[in-house]
């Protein structure tokens, strides 16, 4: 199934159980893009994006339209994107992403998380040459899509990798992050049906761990999660 599969397969598209904190994600993205390239999803394609991504969560329409409407307003705080790096228990790295209106804050709870689980944070780009920035588009397949034709379209659009899931039978489409506006544009233009994307870091290689070890790494990221600050945290840990 290549790699786009292998890596964490079975959380890339999972619904996300903790549907509160997966609105208030989005919630903030919608902030930042409505900020950032304005309220009409006709002209701002991460918008639109974003509003395929409330639809695959399940959050409801309204819940959208307050969020941009919100954003519009320029009493809003304004959320950035802020990567922290750092090494966990056993030396595993860790990518933590936030969404935040105050560094300060954030950095504090997520230094505090990494000391008190054994690892240590570390300054900025420290480990960035141990992962790979993905996009990941799921879109639905009819009888008019040829995947193999599709991917042969697609590689001039910088898409890696191109395949159906079993499960659902959605295609997957798999390729660099700075592609992915690319790929998007392509995808609409053609009336292909976008169900959802993500965007990830893919570690370059999987670290083996003892069972111990493992408990310790599921411990701090467990820890992180729980803060409303991060997004999503990644990992080079073998998990299988």
């Amino acid at each position: 199934m290549g790699r786009a599969f292998e890596y964490r397969k079975a959380r890339i598209f999972a619904r996300n159980a903790r549907l509160s904190k997966a609105f208030t994600r989005i919630s903030r993205e919608i902030t930042s893009s409505v900020k950032a390239s304005g309220a009409d999803p006709t002209t701002n394609p991460r918008l639109r994006m974003l509003m395929l991504k409330a639809k695959a969560e399940s959050m409801p329409k309204d819940s959208v339209e307050r969020a941009i409407k919100k954003a519009m307003d320029k009493d809003t705080a304004d959320y950035k994107e802020i990567i922290y790096e750092g090494y966990g228990p056993a030396g595993i790295a860790i990518f933590v992403v936030a969404s935040t209106d105050n560094n300060t804050r954030t950095v504090s709870n997520v230094r505090s998380y990494f000391n008190k689980h054994g690892g240590s944070l570390g300054t900025s780009g420290s480990l960035s040459f141990l992962f790979e920035h993905k996009c990941i588009f799921k879109i639905a397949m009819n009888d008019s899509i040829n995947l193999e034709e599709l991917e042969l379209d697609l590689i001039d659009f910088g898409v890696e990798e191109i395949a159906q899931d079993e499960e659902s039978g959605d295609a997957i489409i798999y390729g660099a992050f700075e592609n992915n506006a690319k790929i998007q544009s392509y995808l609409e233009e053609h009336n292909i049906e976008i169900k959802d994307v993500e965007f990830i870091y893919e570690p370059n290689d999987l670290k083996e761990v003892t069972e111990e070890q493992k408990e310790a790494v599921y411990k701090l990221i467990d820890k992180m999660e729980d803060d409303d600050d991060v997004q999503n945290v990644y990992h080079n840990m073998k998990e299988d």
